[in-house]
Parts: structure tokens; C-alpha cells; sequence
């Protein structure tokens, strides 16, 4: 139990984005110090192949260096795994000073409970994704991935990113109703997570649509806070974006991360 967290959520961090990963660098420094916990859930990073594949590299040595400080500082840092970084294991998660968190997780935070969730296990509108899903969060396929050799791991990540980023836009072009329904999460499958964890206050990321919700089926109601992803390197395309959901015992705040 905690008397007040930060939760943050589809960080993307990669070295093609230096400047997300110098927001985060700088929330990890002043934010995230004024709360008591600091909780991520999931796609920390852009993906991940296998700690023996990332963890060595300048870049995310610094990133779990950085995640470590707040936790020496006496704020611990828990993780969910997300949809692009459901393989960071252990090893990693040891050198950043992490705790893992199971997907879904109730806590306990400012004498509230809340129900966390990285949120693509929500979205089962997408029947092929939730295959996939299935699929490669499989400890038997994870077992197998791993041992291929890094390159070529790496290879697949970045066709499975790939042909994912044309079939969206691809979809969205011709059929912008369509990918809206089935890249969010359906209201069935939060009223079946909310009956079974009993927990009424859900928060998620993932579908990057960024939003606070009150909701209704069967007799159940609950709220729903959707986190932002964050991307402060493309303002040709976006503009700068990325949030944190502050719990307090004064209540709950949306904090705009872009800075003015």
C-alpha cells in the first residue's frame, strides 16, 4: 500500500527518440520524486527481443541506471509488461531496480484499491491480435524465441513493428470506423476484469487515446482512466505528448508532461 503513486504507461523509449528519452529522464528526476511509488504499464520500451539483446547498450544501460536512482532514492518502481516489452525479464529489471507487476493488478493506493492493466488484453474487438497475443505471451514460445540468435530476433521485432504500423494505416485510410472499434478496449471485457477483480477504478494505456471514462453493463459501474504515450520527438506528425496519473489522498490529477 502506498499513500500516493505516479503511473505512467507507453513510453516507447528508443534511441531514435532522444528527446522522449530526455523527458523521461527529467521526470524521473523531479516528478516521479514527489510521490511515493512510481509505477509503469508496459511498452516502456519501443520493443524488447530478450535482456541478453538490450540490456548491455549504451542507451537503455543509462535508462535502467535512471529508473535505479529513484528507486536508491526510496521510491520504488514497479513495471507491467506491455505488448513491445512483454520479454524484459528479470536481469533487466534487476539492473533498473524494478518489481514486476502481473497484468491485470489490484492495488492498494491512497486507501483506494485500483485496478491496473497495461490494456491490449482489453481491445477483443481484434480477434487476430488477441491470437497473437496468446500466442507469444505462451511461456513455450518465449522459451523458443529466445534462443534464436539476437539478429535474428531482432529482425523479427522490427517486421512485426513494421507490417503492425501499415496494416493500422492501411485500415485507418479506408476504414477509420472499424480500426477506432477494434484498437480499443470493448466495454464486455472491462465489465468481465471489473466483476472479477471487484475494483471499480481501472486505469490503462496502450490504445493511446488518452481519457478519463464512466461506465456502465449489467448492473456494474466504474471509471476508467486512459494514460497517453509519449512522443516529444515528431512535431512535424504530432504534437509533443505524454502524461502521468497522480493518486493522492486529495484525489486524482492528469499531470501534462509537454512542458510550456
Amino acid at each position: 500500500m502506498h499513500a500516493s503513486a505516479l503511473v505512467i504507461s507507453d513510453l516507447h523509449l528508443t534511441p531514435s527518440m532522444p528527446r522522449t528519452a530526455e523527458r523521461f529522464f527529467e521526470f524521473l528526476e523531479k516528478e516521479a520524486r514527489t510521490h511515493e511509488a512510481l509505477i509503469i504499464l508496459g511498452d516502456l520500451f519501443e520493443f524488447w527481443v530478450g535482456d541478453d539483446a538490450k540490456a548491455r547498450s549504451p542507451f537503455h544501460q543509462e535508462v535502467a541506471q535512471k529508473i535505479k536512482a529513484v528507486s536508491d532514492a526510496g521510491i520504488p518502481v514497479y513495471f507491467m509488461h506491455g505488448n513491445r516489452d512483454f520479454l524484459l525479464g528479470s536481469v533487466y529489471a534487476k539492473k533498473a531496480a524494478m518489481s514486476f507487476l502481473q497484468d491485470p493488478q489490484v492495488l492498494n493506493i491512497a486507501n483506494q484499491t485500483w485496478l491496473l492493466t497495461h490494456g491490449d488484453a482489453l481491445c477483443t474487438a481484434d480477434r487476430s491480435y488477441q491470437r497473437f497475443r496468446s500466442l507469444v505471451r505462451s511461456a513455450w514460445f518465449q522459451k523458443i524465441f529466445l534462443m534464436l540468435p539476437k539478429s535474428w530476433r531482432v529482425s523479427v521485432a522490427s517486421s512485426l513493428r513494421s507490417n503492425s504500423t501499415a496494416k493500422y494505416q492501411r485500415a485507418q485510410r479506408f476504414t477509420p470506423d472499424v480500426v477506432q472499434v477494434k484498437g480499443d478496449v470493448t466495454i464486455t471485457a472491462t465489465a468481465q476484469l471489473v466483476a472479477m477483480t471487484q475494483c471499480p477504478r481501472v486505469i490503462h494505456g496502450h490504445t493511446h487515446r488518452p481519457g478519463y471514462h464512466e461506465e456502465s453493463l449489467a448492473g456494474q459501474s466504474w471509471q476508467r482512466w486512459v494514460l497517453s504515450d509519449w512522443d516529444f520527438d515528431h512535431p512535424e506528425t504530432v504534437l509533443p505528448k505524454g502524461n502521468a496519473l497522480s493518486i493522492t489522498s486529495a484525489g486524482v490529477q492528469v499531470l501534462d508532461l509537454v512542458r510550456a
